[in-house]
């Protein structure tokens, strides 16, 4: 029994306080740390969100309205042009305004090539050129950039972003509206099932979207991301 006894004092109970105190950590450590890990996946999915947001309104400058899936937008910007307007000359140098303002009067169909072969051989004017340019090019433009990624949410395990594309009449006027979502469900994939669930009950219960959400097919809202 005084065997026992001391078994149970040196060795059953300080394993018991050291299992006790782990698990106390724990318990504290998993909201941090699912906090942490929410932080790292959603920074990745905002930048994700913002380049579709990118190439949509790109999109919607060519076409009048916004693409109705990720691939038409893939196809946008690895196939696509948009335009681009660059001025010559300054709307400052009066001497410019004045030259252009007689040869206008002067020549009234000169095209804008013709306009900057007088440009280029000196003469002082100031008009604007537009010109076609690969979207690839231009928007999106940087080395960890994939195009193919845009159709996927980050960390869900190939889950298909949400997308959606309308045209609604708002007082009277027709306002194309696009919105590029993606749930929580998706995005934190693979963590703490009960926190998910309770942060998509808190969202829900403040009205707000269980998940990342950019644009709006229920009201304009200037294609604002729900993060800012």
């Amino acid at each position: 029994m005084k065997i026992f006894s001391k078994i149970l004092t040196w060795f059953i109970l300080p394993l018991c306080i050291v299992g006790l105190a782990f698990l106390c950590v724990k318990s504290v450590m998993q909201p941090v740390d699912f906090q942490k890990q929410q932080t790292a996946r959603e920074k990745v999915a905002i930048q994700r969100l913002k380049d579709i947001r990118t190439l949509q309104v790109a999109f919607k400058s060519e076409t009048g309205h916004f693409a109705s899936t990720i691939d038409s937008l893939i196809a946008f910007y690895n196939d696509g042009t948009i335009k681009v307007v660059m001025q010559v000359g300054s709307n400052d140098d009066s001497l410019a305004v004045a030259n252009t303002a007689k040869l206008k009067r002067r020549r009234p169909k000169i095209s804008a090539a013709e306009m900057l072969d007088l440009y280029n051989n000196g003469e002082a004017l100031v008009f604007k050129i537009e010109s076609k340019i690969p979207v690839k090019d231009t928007l999106c433009n940087r080395p960890d950039f994939v195009a193919d990624s845009l159709k996927y949410i980050p960390y869900s395990g190939g889950q298909e972003v949400l997308l959606e594309s309308i045209v609604k009449t708002v007082s009277g006027v027709k306002v194309p509206l696009f919105e590029a979502s993606m749930p929580y469900k998706a995005l934190l994939n693979g963590m703490d099932h009960q926190l998910i669930v309770n942060l998509v009950a808190e969202r829900e219960d403040t009205d707000r979207y269980p998940g990342l959400k950019v644009g709006s097919v229920t009201s304009p809202n200037n294609n604002a991301g729900n993060w800012e």
